[in-house]
């Protein structure tokens, strides 16, 4: 994702034993290793729902996205979030601009669009447009600091399509509720580019608890 940001997993206290674990507690019990009894347990507590020894690990991402990505990210309120901060730190000239594949028109309604390319020249013309309006807003930018505004106040005129960067810890259970909804069909595509890389991650740390969300449904506990 080096053209469109990155998300990265910064450390994690995350495997699929912790599940089994955290559920065997209830009968003072504990494994050292993940023998097929013990699958059988994540796959009965996936599909029955019982969700809470899904909770009981933990997954550091640093990600870097564009503004309009990370409001959406961080609507998921249960996980925490440190952000870059236009405040204290300047602001690079680094802004999202799409790749021309994903330009693109939507119709229909609210919440029932329908998303279709545009032609080439269209495209083009798009991405020139948005770079130009970056551009714009990183010069003026760039003039209110040089004349000494506070950066708190500098970083009003600059576009949602600026990058952030922030770290965000989340659960198991927390995470598989993240990409049911993101990583999604229906989810907005520039989301969806970085939860298809975070299911990723899920997927080689929780191979087990991955593949029996999957047979579920997709469906948190």
């Amino acid at each position: 994702m080096s053209e469109f940001g990155f998300v990265r997993l910064d450390g994690s206290m995350a495997n699929d034993l912790s599940v089994v674990n955290s559920a065997r507690v209830s009968f003072a019990q504990s494994s050292e290793e993940l023998d097929e009894k013990a699958k059988g347990l994540i796959n009965f507590l996936m599909r029955e729902r019982h969700g809470t020894p899904f909770e009981h690990n933990a997954f550091r991402f640093h990600i870097k996205c564009p503004l309009f990505v990370a409001r959406e990210w961080f609507r998921h309120r249960i996980g925490s979030f440190n952000e870059f901060s236009a405040r204290y730190s300047l602001v690079e000239d680094d802004f999202f601009a799409p790749a021309k594949e994903h330009v693109r028109t939507q119709a229909g309604k609210p919440g029932a669009y329908m998303f279709e390319p545009v032609s080439e020249e269209i495209a083009e013309n798009t991405i020139l447009d948005i770079e130009e309006v970056n551009a714009y807003c990183y010069e003026a930018y760039q003039k209110l600091i040089d004349k000494g505004i506070a950066k708190e106040l500098a970083r009003t005129v600059l576009p949602v399509s600026m990058y952030t960067q922030f770290y965000w810890t989340v659960n198991a259970r927390a995470l598989m509720n993240f990409l049911s909804l993101r990583n999604h069909q229906t989810a907005q595509l520039d989301i969806r580019l970085y939860a298809e890389k975070v299911e990723e991650i899920f997927q080689e740390q929780m191979p087990v608890t991955y593949q029996s969300w999957v047979a579920n449904g997709r469906v948190s506990p």
